[in-house]
């Protein structure tokens, strides 16, 4: 059973005495040879020097929870090891950023011409905080606590929550970065919708992980790329378990310096109290079961600049403020929709780690992970259909995708697929 508590909560971590000891231990009087002495001395340099950089790494550990995590109103324990802080929406991390201290969130814009508010299969999306009927107060948003153990998975304290950097490409043939998408590109965009069924692909190796999003891209593929990202994803690395979570991204220098998944740095300001980004969602769909999808918008507000984020029919849950961006202050030059997943070649072979369903685009409905109701936000603030998709596997042998176009979907596409098999060795 999920519990919550009123009172005002900061995370705590037990105080680190080893390097402490360490220096007040007072060394022992040895009657060795000088040689034995030497030895001693050098085990007991190597032991302090050894808890030195414990202690070291410790104090980063809680400096980054402090910056992390912010007093809340409530917190809500979950059954699936989460803490939901309920953090007043004026302390979040977002008004950490210099532009934004001593501001309130924005009420968000109206929606795009077009868009649909009718009820969808996403209206019985639960976060798993809230199944027993919890709920945030009003002027506080949910943000998952970040916890110690968060930070000892990571391969970098100081880069937890950001994606390692790496060299961008159109595509991916020479990183262990590999996608299955669907883009269009070559005109000015200023949003876009889909819809994504939920499975809970199977991530073999704990750095790697498995996704489905959206991106909004501007910029060239160097440094200067700018993306937004939305989606679903599976990441033990950095959650702890293989539930798929509601995420968000941004970076405007191709994820080098700049953004963060989620809460985990100044940039998006949540306005919503109802789901928290970073949150497991359920139900997932099932094999030859019902399918159970997540409708997700990004869009620009026409007079403010900022991109607003939407999930499902009614839920805004906040946006990333235009000032973070360059060439996403203006506009987008691509929209990508699918796949991805890291691919780190455990045991020297291709990975198992499966993308969307597990299973590849040709098996349809039921089976295969789906994208449909795929539109573009055009320069009159209006969805139109994403024309002139074209579709990219860069390893159709692993993953691979196939599309069409529908009364009842519009542009849709099938992707996914195992990773390791007899043609993916």
């Amino acid at each position: 059973m999920a519990s919550s508590s009123s009172i005002l909560s900061l995370p705590i971590i037990l105080p680190f005495v080893l390097f402490l000891l360490s220096l007040s231990t007072s060394p022992a009087v040895s009657s060795l040879s000088p040689t034995n002495s030497t030895t001693s001395g050098t085990s007991t340099n190597s032991t302090t020097l050894h808890a030195r950089q414990e202690f070291l790494k410790h104090k980063r550990i809680r400096a980054k929870l402090n910056r992390i995590n912010k007093p809340s109103v409530k917190t809500i324990q979950c059954e699936d090891g989460d803490v939901i802080d309920c953090v007043p929406v004026h302390l979040q991390p977002a008004f950490d950023h210099a532009l934004l201290k001593g501001q309130k969130p924005l009420d968000p814009p109206e929606p795009p011409k077009g868009y649909n508010l009718s009820s969808s299969l996403d209206d019985i999306l639960v976060q798993k905080w809230r199944m027993n009927g919890e709920s945030c107060p009003d002027g506080s948003v949910p943000i998952r606590r970040t916890t110690e153990k968060d930070l000892l998975r990571a391969s970098s304290i100081r880069r937890f929550g950001m994606k390692p950097p790496r060299r961008v490409r159109r595509d991916s043939t020479s990183s262990n970065h590999e996608h299955a998408v669907g883009y269009v590109m070559g005109d000015q965009y200023y949003g876009a919708q889909a819809s994504i069924n939920v499975w809970s692909p199977q991530v073999t190796d704990p750095s790697e992980f498995s996704l489905s999003q959206m991106w909004v891209i501007s910029g060239s593929f160097g440094n200067d790329l700018n993306t937004i990202e939305a989606g679903w994803q599976v990441s033990p690395q950095l959650y702890g378990d293989d539930s798929p979570r509601f995420f968000t991204y941004w970076t405007t220098d191709a994820y080098q310096e700049t953004g963060c998944y989620n809460h985990y740095c100044s940039g998006f300001v949540q306005t919503n109290n109802k789901f928290a980004i970073g949150a497991a969602i359920s139900p997932t769909s099932l094999y030859s079961g019902r399918q159970f999808d997540i409708s997700l918008l990004i869009w620009k507000d026409p007079q403010h600049g900022h991109w607003w984020l939407r999930l499902g029919s009614g839920a805004v849950i906040g946006y990333w403020p235009s000032f973070l961006f360059t060439h996403l202050a203006q506009h987008a030059n691509m929209v990508q929709f699918g796949g991805e997943i890291v691919n780190t070649q455990p045991s020297g072979f291709h990975t198992s780690t499966q993308m969307g369903s597990g299973h590849f685009s040709g098996e349809g409905y039921d089976k295969s992970a789906y994208f449909r109701n795929l539109q573009i936000v055009d320069w009159d603030n209006g969805l139109i259909p994403a024309s002139n998709l074209k579709l990219l596997a860069d390893h159709p042998n692993c993953y691979d995708i196939r599309g069409g176009v529908n009364r009842a979907w519009g542009n849709y596409f099938y992707y996914g697929g195992p990773g390791r098999n007899v043609r993916c060795p």
